[in-house]
């Protein structure tokens, strides 16, 4: 027996110390961590992080494929699973992360990553992500992009709460509904332990580098890909508002929105079964409508525009145009607006979904004009609006049917110019060199959207805005004309002339802005340049457009 027991023992000795042997063998090693990249601007952070992580415990994959515009479903396509991802561009606060470089075609739309998020056919690439990192400005600003509490409030008893319901109702809508740049992260990284991203302003490319060159020195290598959130790093990016999050989950009171958003992305449902959703959306109170607004608009135009003919959605549509409650309380709420600009949109999308005729979306604008009209503080961000939906000219024919407000200020002469008016446009000109800073941004709001063609119009202009005597009105005019290539040799002499008069960097620099645009061939190049060398006033910021001036007259 004694035997035996000895034999069995060593028997598993052996077979401990084999086992031992293929656990530690090379080829039993753990599979190295995958790092995915998205480079959309800069690389200097994804090489600071490929420096400092060992290329036998970390495998970079870089998912942009340059020239590809559909690189990101190409990416899902490869069955590629990250562990961490790191995504460097410039970021525009809520739509996309794109590049400085004119050159450079890629850049991340959000919808996209929330398509990548929600559907079945890339549920792969970031189901085991352990980290996120967003270097890009206001990726995680907690700022909320539409209404704030009061604001829903407002929108509430617009469409028929009482104050206190409605009080009661905003509270519970601004946490249901989430909706800043942090809350959009948080949904697409969804169960991710931590998301790294910057709340205001981030670093460049290379200042972001030389931070994580220290955080890595200091032995950061270890925390990456760990699915442990570590408030570490962010010590060292200290001053630069890089803060972390982590991703939503089921169990979060806006996971209801979430699932909601995915409605417009996943792959999974079929365009008629979107427009059931948006059918359903809109028969929601009226404030919630609102938060969907700008989702239902890009995704209708598509659904609308290119698939109206395929039975199932045109079904899908029909329901919702002869949808009358629902109708009849949504263009209350839109006449009921108290921002045009959200009036007007809700007004095309009434006439995208079969709610409002040409001819009865065409009388809901002139109403949006009178009341415009009506108001006593109309300003540049009326006129703005107004010459984009004019810009085909096709309320032009609205003018007769306006009421003319008696004390007609500069608001509603832009609003009348933007509609086609001699009268107003000839206001409008004059305002440019006004000492009134809001009538030379109504005007300036004005002159891009329509620039001065006629050439005396351009002279009487440019020496008016040559006897300006405040220089921070002169600069404010002189920066609208650089908009224009100016072409007239006449209007660039009087510019010539002003610059040594001129009693203000600033008014030196923003005509040196108006110059650097304009046709050189019309330039007296001789006198220009006389004038630039002789006559700048000092600086103390260094180089600036005049010398850019200066360097371009000389090689012209």
């Amino acid at each position: 027996m004694q035997r035996q027991a000895q034999s069995i023992n060593s028997l598993a000795c052996a077979l401990l110390t084999a086992l031992a042997g293929i656990a530690w063998a090379p080829d039993a090693l753990p599979a190295p961590k995958n790092v995915c990249t998205i480079t959309i601007n800069s690389a200097d952070e994804k090489d600071a992080f490929r420096r400092y992580l060992p290329a036998d415990k970390f495998q970079f994959i870089e998912l942009v494929e340059r020239g590809r515009p559909d690189w990101l479903a190409s990416a899902c396509s490869t069955g590629v699973r990250c562990d961490a991802l790191v995504i460097s561009g410039h970021y525009d606060g809520g739509h996309e992360f794109f590049s400085e470089h004119i050159d450079s075609e890629e850049f991340l739309p959000v919808d996209e990553m929330e398509r990548v998020s929600c559907s079945d056919s890339c549920s792969g690439l970031f189901s085991q992500l352990k980290e996120v990192y967003l270097f890009g400005c206001n990726t995680l600003n907690p700022e909320v992009f539409h209404s704030t509490s009061p604001a829903i409030a407002r929108m509430l008893v617009q469409s028929g709460h009482s104050p206190a319901a409605a009080e009661r109702l905003a509270r519970a809508l601004s946490v249901r509904y989430a909706d800043s740049s942090r809350d959009r992260m948080r949904h697409i990284f969804k169960d991710v332990p931590a998301i790294y991203g910057f709340s205001s302003t981030a670093p460049l490319g290379p200042a972001a580098a030389t931070l994580l060159d220290r955080y890595f020195q200091s032995g950061g290598a270890r925390d990456i890909a760990s699915g442990r959130a570590g408030p570490r790093i962010l010590s060292y990016f200290a001053g630069h508002s890089l803060t972390m999050t982590r991703g939503s989950t089921d169990a979060d009171s806006d996971a209801g929105f979430r699932r909601d958003v995915c409605q417009f992305f996943d792959d999974r449902l079929s365009i008629a079964q979107k427009l059931d959703f948006v059918h359903r959306l809109l028969n929601r109170d009226m404030a919630e409508v609102r938060m969907f607004l700008d989702r239902i608009e890009n995704y209708s135009a598509f659904w609308i525009d290119t698939v109206r003919q395929t039975p199932a959605v045109a079904r899908a549509l029909d329901e919702i145009a002869n949808d009358q409650p629902a109708r009849d309380r949504y263009l209350d709420f839109a006449r009921n607006s108290e921002e045009p600009a959200l009036r007007a949109r809700l007004i095309a999308l009434a006439h995208r979904l079969g709610w409002l005729t040409a001819s009865e979306k065409h009388v809901e604008l002139v109403r949006l004009l009178n009341d415009q009209l009506a108001r006593a503080d109309v300003g540049s961000a009326d006129v703005e609006l107004v010459c984009m939906l004019n810009r085909e000219h096709q309320l032009d024919d609205t003018l007769a049917a306006l009421q003319m407000a008696t004390d007609n200020g500069m608001g509603r002469a832009g609003i009348l110019a933007c509609l086609g008016s001699p009268d107003g446009r000839a206001q409008i000109l004059q305002a440019l060199t006004s000492p009134r800073d809001a009538d030379v941004q109504i005007a300036q709001v004005y002159l891009r959207h329509h620039p001065i063609a006629d050439v005396d119009e351009l002279r009487d202009l440019v020496s008016g805005i040559a006897g300006m005597p405040d220089p921070d009105t002169q600069v404010r005019a002189l920066n609208s004309l650089a908009h224009h290539r100016l072409a007239d040799r006449q209007s660039l002499e009087v510019l010539t002339r002003l610059f040594p008069l001129a009693r203000s960097i600033d008014v030196q620099r923003a005509i040196a802005g108006v110059m650097i645009r304009a046709d050189y061939e019309q330039i007296a190049k001789p006198e220009l340049l006389h004038a630039l060398r002789e006559h700048r006033l000092k600086s103390v910021d260094g180089q600036d457009l005049i010398d850019v001036l200066i360097r371009r007259l000389q090689v012209s």
